[in-house]
């Protein structure tokens, strides 16, 4: 499939911008009632969430300074991205247990 090929992206800025420029233009927030999109102010749930793709970056001079782009489209046609940091202590929990969520029930769909 075509949204899956192999991009070479070397930093988290030129992802950010090739996805950007593939129509995922919202920047999502993590809250604890879901998923917001700051554009409409609209929570969305796990349920109403999927996950395109993700990129990971390491930061070169501090191992604790990981980042991972979650590309996201929603049930009614939103697309844009999750920015998370991982390993280190700029960790946001409301962003891995969201995504959490997501995987698992895109788990629960496959396996039926």
């Amino acid at each position: 499939m075509e949204k899956f090929k192999k991009l070479h992206m070397t930093t988290m800025t030129s992802c950010m911008n090739s996805l950007q420029a593939d129509g995922y233009t919202e920047n999502f927030i993590a809250q604890e009632k879901g998923l917001e999109a700051p554009s409409t102010k609209k929570i969305y749930s796990p349920e109403q969430v999927k996950i395109d793709n993700f990129y990971r970056f390491e930061g070169e001079s501090d191992p604790a300074d990981n980042s991972i782009v979650y590309a996201v489209a929603t049930n009614d046609g939103l697309k844009g991205m999750l920015v998370d940091s991982y390993g280190g202590p700029y960790n946001n929990s409301k962003v891995s247990n969201f995504i959490t969520e997501v995987e698992s029930i895109a788990k629960k769909e496959h396996s039926n």
